[in-house]
């Protein structure tokens, strides 16, 4: 298992673009894909991105795909989504997750299954 922290959230105007960070502790972590999911007021947790271990493999979810990208650095320890083109539905608490899983699995089984969690971080995009 390894400790999540994730970074860089905050308020942003529609159409604008922010960046969020994992941080990972653990010098296990370079075997771990990592996932990026959000949950809005009343919604249930939405996949967002995932990236493989080696960083060649990246899976989306549908609404964010051609605006959003994931990328890691293992030297640094750190996975970062890039968003673009935000709008208003992209209003989140948004949340890393790290497991032994592969990356494109991260998109499809149920969330809650994932091993380790960063505690979120808020994105308010305004219209």
């Amino acid at each position: 298992q390894v400790q999540l922290v994730e970074s860089g959230g905050g308020l942003v105007q529609a159409g604008g673009s922010m960046k969020l960070s994992c941080v990972a502790s653990g010098n296990t972590f370079v075997s771990y894909a990592v996932g990026w999911f959000r949950q809005a007021p009343g919604k249930e947790r939405e996949f967002v991105a995932s990236i493989s271990w080696r960083g060649d493999h990246t899976y989306y979810g549908d609404s964010v795909k051609g605006r959003f990208t994931i990328s890691r650095d293992n030297g640094k320890n750190t996975v970062d989504l890039q968003m673009n083109n935000l709008n208003p539905e992209d209003t989140a608490v948004y949340y890393c997750a790290a497991d032994l899983v592969s990356a494109q699995s991260m998109s499809t089984i149920p969330s809650a299954n994932l091993n380790s969690w960063g505690q979120g971080t808020q994105v308010t995009v305004s219209s």
